[in-house]
């Protein structure tokens, strides 16, 4: 069987403090980047805006979009339809992370850019392993199949993470989730028979695609949102050897509030036999 899947494209261009207008320079680079992408196969393509952490929320906010638009406005003169293009955001600040003034104004200055995705459509293979992945993932979500930590745990059981909550758009979660964290760590150290992946999963992308990270500008967020509870678990006593993760975009859906599509679940692969005490 075969599908289409999508690789992304990505480009950075900077700008001058306090300027929305695109250097000479920064539009070769740009024209350049444009020109080797295949028109046929772009799926979709995502621009968005920044600034550095100087001015008022309200004024980056909308100098990030005029930084957006004036791409956009590039992409349009070369013959890109607007339909193509998905999002045209405008983000803000991005915020500092180092302490140091002579680092701070080289981060400062890579802050003021506006990131360009584009998603080129790829044949793929599909194997008959993912098929059946496939299948149980569908059937889970239509009969809303999971179990509990209360429950008697067995192969093929699905556990659904409640409350931890991602902050959109990112792979990590928001401080009130850690809670609940805490809990799955504690329930699956005490079962150490289980052997389980854990499976991310993301809401309001058509066409069951991957949402972009935006700590990264990667479309891989429920693989990152996977990983993140992986990390986290190995990191608080869970062997990496029970356990895998993975992530399958907006494939799946549990219908109703959005927000609930924005998940992370266990999958039992395997359960062993407890050794007795």
């Amino acid at each position: 069987m075969i599908s289409v899947a999508q690789i992304d494209r990505s480009h950075e261009t900077f700008f001058d403090t306090d300027q929305y207008d695109i250097t000479k320079i920064e539009i070769a680079k740009l024209n350049r980047f444009i020109a080797s992408l295949p028109k046929d196969k772009i799926e979709d393509i995502s621009i968005y805006g920044y600034c550095d952490d100087r001015g008022s929320d309200a004024y980056n906010k909308k100098l990030s979009q005029q930084r957006a638009d004036a791409i956009k406005a590039i992409f349009s003169a070369q013959g890109i339809s607007d339909t193509i293009i998905k999002n045209s955001d405008g983000k803000g600040e991005l915020l500092l992370t180092r302490l140091d003034d002579i680092t701070n104004e080289i981060q400062r200055k890579l802050n003021r850019k506006v990131e360009i995705i584009v998603s080129i459509k790829q044949p793929k293979v599909v194997t008959p392993e993912e098929k059946e992945t496939e299948k149980e993932i569908v059937k889970a979500v239509e009969e809303k199949r999971y179990k509990s930590f209360t429950d008697t745990i067995v192969k093929g059981d699905r556990i659904l993470l409640d409350n931890i909550l991602f902050k959109i758009n990112y792979s990590y979660i928001k401080g009130s989730s850690y809670k609940n964290l805490r809990t799955l760590a504690k329930f699956l150290k005490e079962n150490d028979n289980i052997i389980f992946k854990i499976q991310g999963h993301v809401c309001c992308v058509g066409k069951g695609r991957d949402a972009i990270d935006l700590k990264t500008g990667k479309r891989n967020l429920s693989v990152s949102r996977a990983k993140f509870v992986y990390d986290y678990l190995a990191k608080n006593g869970v062997s990496k050897k029970r356990m895998r993760y993975e992530g399958f975009g907006s494939k799946y859906p549990l219908g109703g509030d959005t927000t609930l599509d924005r998940r992370v679940e266990i999958l039992v692969t395997y359960v062993k036999k407890k050794k007795k005490k």
